[in-house]
């Protein structure tokens, strides 16, 4: 699983019945330096990605999610989807690790 920042939402004209109930969003990864604390802008250039959500998060959530084969576990029958909405997140407490040799 990884987490990302919800960015926009992705309209379509007609979709699959598979999706019924849910609907796709416009997610920016999480990076490394997002974990130190460093904001979501600017956005790294094509580093995007569409994923499902049946959970109901808004632009601004925090979400956790799945890609591949692991995304399309949720659906009944086979369905065309890279990434998944597993989680919307309330918050996270992140300690980077101290290096070895060295003292804080």
């Amino acid at each position: 699983m990884r987490l990302g920042h919800v960015i926009g939402r992705v309209t379509l004209a007609k979709q699959d019945p598979a999706y019924h109930g849910g609907r796709f969003l416009l997610v920016q990864p999480f990076g490394k330096e997002q974990f130190r604390g460093a904001g979501m802008t600017p956005l790294a250039k094509g580093s995007s990605l569409v994923v499902y959500d049946n959970l109901g998060a808004g632009i601004g959530n925090v979400i956790g999610f799945t890609e591949g084969a692991e995304a399309t576990a949720p659906f009944d029958d086979p369905t065309p989807v890279d990434a998944f909405n597993a989680a919307i997140v309330d918050a996270i407490f992140y300690t980077p690790p101290v290096a070895a040799g060295r003292k804080e």
